[in-house]
């Protein structure tokens, strides 16, 4: 029992971590950990399922924190569709608002992300193209009901045996008509709007996030591996080419107008130098994503 006295659960100790679980939760394994969370697969005894724990790195230590912890959990409690993971259970071990400082999220266990899946494995267009779909067809859920994720990336997308697919991770994820904030989506996966800082962009980038991993499943590297901002936007238009005149005239910073205009001299390249022999199909879809 824990050391809080909680009745029904148990403390253990997974990895250097501390875990108070309820007792229907047994043989807890770490599976994976990052800046905000741990996650660790168990047996729940009850139903005899396979779930997926994940406790949150000290939720409440700043606002920031508090409130990537709160859209998590409210996204995740109205979230039903199958390529999108659901909340199973929620709870904390702690017996008092005084002392609530932890509290874990159980969600279905996938197996492995596809971050992991690319390193082990090269995938076939053929399951290239079916993983898209499924991305595409959970998006559309998250987007129909005003929701732009914003952290799209291998590592959110979590992937099972059978190669289905949800999308994970939704601590970032904002309602389409708030004002937005530029910090958002690993490097790579950014698009263009978010690197320049518009205040105000769309679901379109969770799109060219699609279209990043999309593209990296094909080629078995990232499209766009930038060491920086400037050095992302300028690995972006190697490959798509550079603005129009009329859209680096809109563009409020002089600084970025400037970059834009001396790189659109040096950039002349374009997606077919640097993809592999693509079906028409496939290449028409990484195309408009």
């Amino acid at each position: 029992m824990s050391a809080r006295g909680r009745p029904g659960f148990h403390r253990l100790e997974v990895n250097r971590t501390v875990w108070e679980v309820p007792e229907r939760y047994r043989d807890l394994r770490q599976v994976g950990t990052g800046a905000y969370g741990t996650v660790c697969s168990a047996v729940d005894w009850r139903s005899g399922t396979k779930v997926a724990i994940k406790k949150l790195h000290r939720p409440f230590q700043s606002e920031l924190f508090a409130k990537r912890a709160y859209r998590e959990l409210r996204l995740l409690k109205h979230m039903k569709h199958e390529n999108v993971i659901g909340l199973l259970d929620v709870f904390t071990a702690d017996l008092s608002l005084d002392r609530f400082h932890d509290f874990y999220l159980v969600m279905p266990f996938m197996g492995t992300d596809l971050g992991k899946l690319m390193k082990i494995e090269r995938l076939s267009e053929e399951r290239v193209q079916f993983l898209v779909y499924q991305m595409l067809r959970g998006l559309e859920y998250i987007h129909a009901a005003g929701i732009i994720h914003r952290d799209l990336k291998p590592g959110n997308l979590a992937i099972n045996q059978d190669c289905e697919l949800k999308i994970l991770d939704f601590g970032l994820a904002r309602q389409a008509d708030s004002e937005m904030t530029g910090y958002v989506v690993t490097r790579w996966y950014r698009a263009p709007e978010i690197i320049l800082s518009w205040m105000h962009y769309t679901q379109t980038v969770d799109i060219w996030s699609v279209g990043c991993i999309m593209a990296e499943m094909l080629l078995g590297k990232p499209l766009f591996k930038g060491n920086d901002h400037l050095d992302q936007l300028t690995e972006i238009m190697k490959i798509t080419g550079t603005p129009t005149q009329e859209f680096i005239c809109k563009l409020q910073s002089q600084d970025v107008s400037v970059f834009f205009f001396f790189l659109s001299l040096l950039l002349q390249l374009h997606l077919d130098r640097s993809s592999p022999e693509l079906s028409f199909s496939t290449t028409l879809v990484l195309q408009l994503l």
